[in-house]
């Protein structure tokens, strides 16, 4: 058996990051699919942009505030495992709201984080359907 010594919040010690050393790795069953609709919906953003179906700015910004929000993920995950400071919540969501879902989606994820906290879900998916209504009001708006 393997870990490390460290502090809980408490300020009491604790085991951290324990591990029976020579035991199989327990397997991921999380489905690949949430990460391809992310994506699948980055490069739609993306490609419509291109073709002028949608506002060039609107791709750019998606690809950026993706990645950013991809990283921002990253980070908060490193950041949980070794008890230190951490992303507010609203950060999170505030650069998903800002374009950067496709990124939050996929990071949620790839890196098994934000993903199981339904409070946290329940806002995730409202900041997708600002986006995705704004995207479908702002092409039947420039359609008419």
């Amino acid at each position: 058996m393997s870990f490390e010594l460290g502090k809980g919040r408490d300020g009491r010690i604790q085991a951290l990051n324990v591990a029976i050393v020579g035991a199989p790795k327990a397997r991921s069953n999380a489905s690949p699919w949430p990460v391809f609709a992310g994506l699948a919906a980055l490069g739609l953003i993306a490609g419509g942009a291109l073709v002028g179906y949608f506002p060039r700015q609107a791709g750019i910004v998606s690809l950026l505030a993706s990645l950013i929000t991809f990283f921002a993920y990253a980070d908060d995950k490193t950041r949980a495992s070794r008890n230190t400071w951490r992303t507010p919540e609203t950060t999170l969501h505030l650069l998903a709201l800002c374009g950067g879902w496709p990124g939050a989606l996929a990071a949620q994820h790839l890196l098994r984080h934000k993903n199981r906290k339904r409070a946290f879900q329940v806002t995730f998916w409202g900041t997708v359907s600002v986006n995705v209504g704004a995207m479908v009001l702002w092409q039947s708006v420039m359609a008419a």
